[in-house]
């Protein structure tokens, strides 16, 4: 499928008096922003971001923002908008991002969702329930406790026994991700991911999901260079101006590929080529994951460029 045809695909859908929007979702460094400016010429829209990792301020040249003249030329939201220290779930986006599609729909505009985060967009067009309001905050802090005289492992372990589903989902052993799913099973006595399938109602929308189809060797090559290209840019520099804002290395928030290995390239632990190695790497098992999740996407029509 080409621009062209999503464009005609978009045109020719009945919604049946929903609200239609573009969900331009797939790996990092596909192009998708690229893309978005391309359908932006074609069509009236506003642009939501899907990402994760863009809502934060600072971290710019890691997370591949747009540039200030691409936000300028078309309307964006959800970037660039949190400070890093503060919490932020997949399922508040999701609800606010949903009225952000009536705001944008209601001035004659269509909603251009674009990002790669999976719970992110899912979300937005199928909802999750906040399970920050189901937590025993006792719990939290005995979690946190083990994690400090344990470690991340033994959290690790904790999880394979309560939560199989999302220990084998989350191997990268974010300590974030980790205390939430521990803790609302014991808070609740139900694994989070079977309470994470109780979807919140979305029936006003009506989403057509486009992912570009990249080959896998060419996407990699892609990652590759543009690791380059952000330690060019600055990435070690803006890395430590962060840490002298005093914000703390331990952040979920630059718990980010491209930032923790910065970080450790920073403290001495690394190399700078060691650290550009494993960006990469991580970058490229990051993109696995994303295209896993892709494809798993019912309706989901692949774009050639």
């Amino acid at each position: 499928m080409s621009i062209e045809n999503l464009i005609t695909t978009f045109n020719s859908e009945i919604a049946d008096e929903k609200i239609k929007i573009i969900v331009l979702c797939g790996a990092t460094a596909s192009g998708k922003t690229a893309l978005g400016f391309e359908i932006a010429n074609r069509l009236d829209v506003e642009i939501i971001s899907a990402d994760s990792r863009q809502v934060y301020k600072h971290i710019n040249i890691g997370t591949a923002k747009p540039t200030e003249n691409e936000l300028n030329t078309v309307k964006h939201h959800f970037i660039d908008f949190l400070e890093l220290d503060a919490n932020y779930s997949a399922g508040e986006f999701g609800n606010q991002a949903y009225q952000k599609v009536f705001e944008i729909s209601n001035k004659g505009k269509t909603p251009l969702i674009i990002g790669g985060s999976g719970f992110y967009i899912k979300g937005l067009c199928e909802g999750l329930f906040n399970e920050e309001n189901e937590i025993d905050l006792t719990v939290r802090k005995n979690l946190e406790q083990e994690l400090a005289n344990f470690g991340i492992d033994y959290l690790f372990e904790k999880l394979r026994t309560v939560d199989e589903p999302l220990y084998n989902l989350y191997s990268d052993k974010n300590p974030r991700r980790i205390i939430r799913a521990l803790e609302y099973f014991y808070s609740n006595g139900e694994r989070l991911s079977d309470a994470r399938s109780e979807k919140s109602n979305r029936d006003l929308i009506f989403p057509l999901y486009f992912a570009i189809d990249f080959p896998r060797e060419k996407l990699y090559e892609r990652i590759n260079e543009r690791v380059f290209q952000m330690w060019e840019m600055g990435l070690a520099k803006e890395t430590e101006n962060i840490l002298n804002l005093d914000f703390s290395e331990n952040l979920n928030s630059l718990n980010t590929v491209g930032y923790k290995e910065t970080i450790a390239f920073l403290k001495g632990k690394i190399s700078k080529d060691e650290a550009i190695d494993l960006i990469q790497k991580n970058t490229r098992n990051y993109a696995k994951r994303q295209i896993t999740w892709l494809n798993q996407i019912e309706n989901l029509r692949k774009i050639q460029i």
